[in-house]
């Protein structure tokens, strides 16, 4: 074997034994790594998470849909979890945050966001993709603190421009599914959130908050 073609073939493998290391190029919300979504994980789910007991969970799935992490972590307070234990919880179970619009308060809620990363995530605002936040969460940190930090974060899906490969990265989490990729496409075009709390919304009627959440995801670019 020539040596530009065991070079070929080392890449190969490279790329092969590192594919989901990262997320999808295509790819809005960060691979998961196992963490779990509140607003959809299974109670037997929750309840392996560290500080976990039946009666939070409980809590949690009659709190549906939790808008924010700001939102959760009252919640668990509000059980008498001490900030340790909230911290701990977090490394398993966690409401995203969107990279381009979440607050200081959410942000700061992330494990292993202090207040030099804090700077660095503002300072890359706003991102366009996830390989734009790992290179500023790498020059701020290192590249394996980029990766476990992607995973709680999420950039908003664009309604008249989005792909199914961008939707499909949301479907653990219960946006990307297969009736908002189509209800989403169907609309189109988008001129206003009002617009679509009109047309979604009736599709979770009676469920106002869970529009809302779903609202959380997505922006409108004319």
């Amino acid at each position: 074997m020539t040596s530009s073609r065991a070079s070929a073939t080392a890449i190969a493998t490279l790329l092969a034994l590192t594919t989901g290391v990262t997320a999808p190029a295509s790819a809005q919300l960060g691979r998961q790594q196992g963490l779990l979504e509140p607003n959809v994980a299974t109670e037997s789910a929750m309840l392996k998470v560290p500080g976990m007991n039946a009666s939070i969970a409980g809590s949690l799935k009659d709190a549906r849909p939790v808008l924010s992490i700001v939102a959760l972590d009252s919640i668990l307070a509000s059980k008498s979890l001490t900030k340790a234990q909230r911290s701990a919880l977090y490394g398993r179970m966690f409401v995203h945050v969107d990279l381009n619009r979440g607050t200081d308060a959410e942000l700061l809620l992330v494990p292993g966001v202090d207040g030099k990363a804090l700077a660095a995530l503002k300072a890359g605002r706003p991102y366009k993709t996830l390989a734009q936040f790992r290179a500023a969460m790498t020059k701020a940190g290192n590249a394996t603190s980029a990766t476990r930090l992607e995973r709680y974060f999420f950039i908003p899906v664009d309604l008249n421009t989005f792909t199914d490969p961008i939707m499909d990265s949301f479907a653990s989490i219960g946006v990307g599914t297969k009736q908002w990729k189509h209800e989403f496409a169907e609309y189109r075009p988008w001129t206003s959130m009002e617009q679509f709390e009109r047309n979604i919304g009736k599709y979770v009627r009676g469920r106002p908050t869970e529009l809302k959440r779903l609202q959380r995801y997505v922006i409108i670019n004319k």
